[in-house]
């Protein structure tokens, strides 16, 4: 089950496993959503939604049928400066293959090691995506839409990097 042990869920509720709903939501895909731990309106419509299309009850509560239906909503990594490995690499690689005439600025390297010009990178494609520049690959830099066949930068990077 990609979704274990989650509690059941409604409008209002606020949290962790809000968060892991709408990142499960996203992924399926559903773009507009914003992952902030607030299970709002929006939200609520998305599961109806969700729940429609998959055959279930549409009540817009998410207990056991609903979390066993939505894909991982596992986060993605948190990336900065100091993290290695083959997510760092793929994000490397999508950053330096999308910067011409969109954030311009690259990493100077795919080497696997997230380090100043990494950074520098992230921190103008997190401007051009219009969301807070810090410099670290949170949810809300992961959620960015790449304005391409429906495609965020998580799902651009992979998936297969969630942590379950």
């Amino acid at each position: 089950m990609a979704n274990p042990g989650q509690p059941t869920i409604s409008l209002g509720a606020t949290g962790d496993a809000v968060r892991r709903l709408e990142r499960a939501l996203r992924r399926t895909p559903d773009l507009g959503l914003t992952v902030d731990g607030v299970f709002g309106a929006q939200v609520e419509a998305a599961v109806k939604l969700f729940q429609q299309g998959a055959g279930l009850v549409i009540d817009g509560i998410v207990g056991p049928l609903t979390w066993a239906a939505l894909p991982d909503g596992g986060p993605m990594p948190t990336l900065q400066v100091g993290s290695t490995g083959a997510v760092v690499t793929r994000l490397q690689t999508l950053l330096t293959n999308g910067a011409a005439g969109q954030w311009i600025t690259t990493p100077q390297g795919i080497d696997g090691n997230f380090g100043p010009h990494t950074k520098a990178c992230v921190e103008a494609f997190q401007a051009w995506g219009g969301i807070t520049v810090d410099g670290i690959v949170g949810d809300q830099t992961w959620s960015v839409s790449l304005h391409a066949a429906s495609a965020t930068l998580e799902t651009a990077v992979g998936l297969g990097f969630v942590i379950s």
